[in-house]
């Protein structure tokens, strides 16, 4: 075991030092792109993609020149990345715990109401500047340019996304025939102009934050599968720390515990008594 694990380690740190280069160019490129959607992801990326690399190169160096300092750095930044890992996990279920969709009678899609979801994503997203950013999104997407081609049978046989749903389409349950009756406040906001629709709606709004939630909810599981193998790799880095101590000290197999160099001046005497004991009986 005294090289396997600097063994593993070094491997497991290259492939991942390797792995960190596509993801800082996905995030540079993003960076440079007008298209506003994929500026969401953009801080993100370059954040996973910076300490995936530091902490990479770092558990390498350490691993395969058994340079001590170098591991110490890499077991406290995976000490954090844990700990970070874990806090995101529990508190995205915990946030997108609430939610889904509500049955529409005869129809294939469900419809997304805005007060089912936690109170900190509703917070944020019915914050103007936030929610114009996302708007600008969706209609960069085109996700509703097919749904306005539809005719009432496509509407009672085919399915629709969340945003679709909430976003392409007024309420089910507007009834514009009769004007006089009190309807739901989305059913005011919608309007057949193509840059319009429904995107002020709180119901797009919900849609938007079901895609999140169900997102948030992939992200939740993938991060457990995340904390399950860099709890592994930080007990093999822990070994490999041990390993290059060692190393430094020129006792690869533990410190040097003698601390006389030489015998007391009595020890050859008591050693010739006990060979002539031993002789004589």
């Amino acid at each position: 075991m005294y090289r396997f694990s600097n063994t593993v380690i070094g491997f497991l740190n290259l492939f991942t030092l390797l792995a960190s280069i596509p993801i800082i160019g996905a995030g540079l490129w993003m960076a440079r792109s007008s298209t506003t959607c994929e500026s969401f992801l953009q801080t993100p990326l370059l954040v996973v993609g910076f300490v995936i690399l530091i902490i990479s190169l770092a558990g390498f160096i350490g691993a395969c020149f058994h340079v001590a300092w170098a591991l110490w750095v890499y077991l406290v930044i995976m000490l954090f990345l844990i700990g970070a890992l874990m806090a995101l996990t529990i508190f995205g279920f915990i946030v997108t715990g609430p939610g889904g969709g509500v049955v529409v009678s005869g129809r294939v899609y469900k419809e997304y109401h805005l007060d089912n979801y936690s109170p900190w994503l509703r917070k944020r997203i019915e914050d103007p500047h936030y929610w114009l950013t996302v708007k600008s999104c969706i209609l960069g997407s085109k996700a509703c340019d097919k749904v306005v081609l539809w005719t009432p049978f496509d509407y009672l046989t085919k399915d629709m996304t969340p945003i679709q749903s909430g976003c392409c389409k007024p309420p089910t349950s507007c009834n514009y025939a009769a004007a006089t009756l009190a309807q739901e406040a989305d059913c005011y906001k919608w309007n057949n102009a193509a840059a319009v629709l429904c995107y002020d709606c709180d119901s797009c709004k919900a849609g938007v934050l079901e895609d999140v939630r169900r997102d948030w909810h992939k992200l939740s599981v993938l991060n457990i599968v995340m904390v399950i193998v860099l709890i592994g790799i930080y007990s093999i880095g822990c070994c490999a720390f041990q390993n290059a101590k060692r190393a430094e000290t020129d006792y690869p197999y533990g410190h040097n515990r003698m601390y006389k160099v030489r015998p007391r001046w009595d020890f050859h005497w008591w050693r010739w008594l006990d060979d002539r004991r031993h002789q004589l009986y």
